[in-house]
C-alpha cells in the first residue's frame, strides 16, 4: 500500500528515478526550444551581418551628414540591405543558413549540459561579499576556467555548424547552390577538403571567446570589488549589472577575432565571396587579420546603421 507520504513525493522518484534527473532534462529541453526560438528570430540580423562582412555591397552609398553637419558617404543599413535580400530571394532568402545554426544551438545546449555533469556546477566554490580580496580573486579565476572549458568544447562540436552556415549565407554573393543542405553540405566539405574543412576559422573564434570570457569576467570582479563602495545603498544593484555592461565593451574589443574566424570559413571554399577578386586567399587567420588590419577594415560588419565608407572608397567615389 502507498502511504500518503509516498504519495507527496513526486512520481519519478516513487518509480526509483530521481526527481533532479526529470527537471535537469526538462531544463535542456527548454533551452534548447528557446534557443531555436531566438536564432530564428535574430537570423535575418546575423545573415546581414555575415555579407557585410565577407565585404557584399550590392547598393551603392548614400550622402548624408554627420554631427558637425559635414557631408559624408553612408553605406546602406540593415532595413535597406534586408529590402534588398527580399527583393533577389524573397522573404525566405532572409533565412538562408538557419537550419544549421539552429543545429549549432542544439549541440551546444546538449554539450554543456554533458560538459557540466563531468565537473558539477554545485561543487564549485562561489563569489560572496564575505570573502577577502585574495579569496574572491581565486574564486573567480576558478569560475572562469570552468566557463572557459565549457565554452572551448561546445564551440569545438559546434563550428562545423557554423563552417556550414556561414557558407550558405555566402552563397547569396555569387548567387551558388554548392551549399543547398545540411547533409550534402557535410559531403560536399568533407570531399574536397576533408575533416580539416569543417574546422576553418577555429582557431580565432576560439581565442576571441576566450579573451572576451577573461576580460569580462576579470574585469567585473576588479570593479565590483574596488570601484563600488559597499556603503552605496545601490551597490548589489550595480553589481549585478556590472558583467552586463563590461561584456559590451569587451565584445566591441574582441569582434575581429569573430570578424576573422568567419572570413577564413568562407575563404578559398569555392565561392565567389572566398575568391578573388572579390578577396585575396589567405595562407592562415593572422594572414587574415594584417590584410585587414592594413585595409582598416578589422571591425567590418560590427555596426548596422551609419556605416561610412572607408576611406579608399571615398576616394575612388571622388575620382
Amino acid at each position: 500500500m502507498v502511504t500518503r507520504a509516498e504519495m507527496s513525493r513526486p512520481r519519478k522518484e516513487r518509480r526509483g528515478v530521481p526527481a533532479s534527473g526529470g527537471s535537469a532534462l526538462d531544463m535542456d529541453t527548454a533551452v534548447v526550444i528557446l534557443g531555436a526560438g531566438v536564432t530564428a528570430l535574430t537570423h535575418p540580423l546575423l545573415y546581414v551581418k555575415l555579407l557585410i562582412q565577407v565585404g557584399h555591397e550590392p547598393q551603392p552609398p548614400t550622402t548624408g551628414s554627420n554631427l558637425f553637419g559635414r557631408k559624408v558617404l553612408y553605406l546602406p543599413g540593415f532595413f535597406s540591405y534586408a529590402r534588398h535580400i527580399v527583393r533577389v530571394d524573397g522573404k525566405r532568402g532572409l533565412f538562408r543558413g538557419l537550419s544549421p545554426r539552429i543545429m549549432s544551438s542544439t549541440v551546444s545546449t546538449v554539450v554543456r549540459s554533458r560538459v557540466k555533469q563531468v565537473t558539477p556546477i554545485p561543487d564549485m566554490e562561489h563569489v560572496s561579499n564575505k570573502d577577502d580580496i585574495k579569496t574572491s580573486l581565486r574564486k573567480v579565476v576558478k569560475e572562469t576556467s570552468h566557463e572557459m572549458v565549457v565554452q572551448c568544447v561546445a564551440r569545438i562540436f559546434t563550428h562545423p555548424f557554423h563552417v556550414i552556415s556561414v557558407r550558405c549565407m555566402a552563397q547569396f554573393v555569387g548567387r551558388e547552390m554548392k551549399y543547398s543542405g545540411l547533409f550534402s553540405s557535410v559531403a560536399e566539405i568533407f570531399r574536397h577538403e576533408g575533416i580539416a574543412g569543417f574546422f576553418v576559422g577555429l582557431v580565432p573564434h576560439v581565442l576571441g571567446e576566450i579573451i572576451f570570457l577573461w576580460c569580462c569576467n576579470l574585469l567585473a570582479h576588479f570593479i565590483n570589488t574596488y570601484a563600488v563602495d559597499d556603503n552605496f545603498s545601490q551597490a548589489p544593484a550595480v553589481r549585478s549589472y556590472t558583467k552586463f555592461v563590461m561584456g559590451i565593451a569587451v565584445s566591441a574589443l574582441t569582434y575581429p577575432f569573430l570578424l576573422v574566424a568567419d572570413l577564413m570559413a568562407v575563404n578559398n571554399c569555392g565561392l565567389q565571396a572566398g575568391l578573388p577578386p572579390h578577396t585575396p586567399v589567405f595562407r592562415s587567420w593572422i594572414h587574415c587579420w594584417r590584410h585587414l588590419g592594413a585595409q582598416g577594415q578589422l571591425f567590418r560588419g560590427s555596426s548596422f546603421f551609419f556605416r561610412r565608407v572607408p576611406l579608399e572608397m571615398t576616394a575612388l567615389a571622388v575620382e
